[in-house]
């Protein structure tokens, strides 16, 4: 299972941000909610067919080393958590960042369930070298 959230900042338009998302994950489910007075974009998908985009995008943007390395930083027993700008990913890239400093909007905060996610990481950021 993968879960997304994203803070919708005032400045920003919902949709730029729902596209940043989908330009990552394909089509999640997603909504905005009220989360203490400021608003999130949040969905998810249960199968695997929503990191099959991501997938092939790790490969064009030729980062899979440093996505597996974040990945596994990120790994805690069956949950793996990253961070992407949403930014750059409005633009069709990948670029990991930290929670909220590296990122001026703030991230999408990505969640991936899995039952394996050694087998999970390997098959999204193979090793190269």
């Amino acid at each position: 299972m993968i879960e997304v959230k994203a803070e919708v900042k005032p400045t920003e338009d919902p949709e730029k941000v729902m596209t940043s998302v989908k330009r990552m994950f394909g089509d999640l489910a997603l909504e905005v909610r009220e989360e203490d007075d400021r608003g999130f974009l949040v969905g998810g998908s249960e199968g695997i067919e929503a990191l099959e985009g991501f997938h092939d995008l790790l490969r064009r943007e030729l980062i899979l080393d440093a996505a597996r390395r974040i990945m596994f930083r990120g790994l805690e027993e069956k949950i793996i958590t990253f961070y992407l700008n949403k930014q750059v990913a409005f633009a069709g890239h990948i670029s990991f960042c930290q929670a909220e400093r590296e990122s001026p909007l703030g991230p999408i905060e990505v969640k991936i369930h899995s039952d394996d996610p050694r087998k999970l990481i390997e098959w999204l950021t193979p090793k190269t070298a």
